[in-house]
């Protein structure tokens, strides 16, 4: 079965950023130490990433996120989501309006310019249908940026709630949690690795905490 999984990382007093993000400073001033474990060389924080890597079956995210990441100074062949791992999944973006143009023109792109609840429509179509190619169940995965992660939390889009809590405070920056209908969760797992703590609920559909 396909989940939809929200997975992002975040300081301890809820940032997934730091202050004044935007191109060529994606992750806002001190927002690098929220990917510190992403990064590392540590064993069980790689298999972290490699485990989450291999079971997107397609990636969600926002314009204002896809517009970093396809920018100057944005992903390449050794940095992006599944750059050094299994292989990269399709890409599908939320956006008002597709871009002129897509630098990164050897990923996989789609743009939903309806809404986030058709892009994620769309998204578990194209995880579906990789999940059918390779025989086993494959996630849709909501990226980001927060606003979108956040919404998507909201709207009761999301199955499983993946937070990386990075040791850090960061004082401001873009918040995951602005409000909204209240979610009850339960905890499936919580593992402590040297740069973060990775937790993982479960999101009750329409329940309230």
């Amino acid at each position: 079965m396909t989940h939809i999984v929200a997975d992002i990382s975040l300081s301890l007093d809820g940032y997934v950023t730091g202050p004044d993000p935007g191109p060529g400073n994606g992750l806002g001033t001190g927002g690098e130490a929220l990917h510190v474990w992403a990064f590392s060389d540590d064993p069980e924080e790689r298999r972290i990433v490699r485990e989450a890597t291999a079971r997107s079956g397609s990636v969600v995210l926002g314009r204002r996120l896809f517009d970093i990441v396809d920018g100057p100074g944005g992903w390449d062949d050794t940095v992006g989501y599944g750059a050094a791992e299994v292989g990269k999944p399709p890409f599908v973006v939320v956006t008002g309006a597709e871009p002129e143009s897509v630098r990164l023109t050897g990923l996989d792109w789609t743009f939903v310019t309806t809404g986030l609840a058709d892009a994620v429509t769309v998204a578990r179509e194209r995880a579906e249908a990789a999940s059918a190619d390779r025989g086993r169940d494959l996630d849709v995965v909501l990226m980001g940026g927060g606003t979108l992660v956040g919404s998507a939390l909201d709207a009761g889009l999301v199955d499983v709630l993946s937070l990386h809590l990075a040791p850090v405070v960061l004082g401001s920056g873009t918040p995951l949690f602005t409000g909204g209908t209240p979610r009850a969760l339960v905890r499936r797992s919580a593992k402590p690795t040297p740069n973060a703590t990775h937790l993982e609920y479960e999101v009750r559909r329409g329940a309230s905490g």
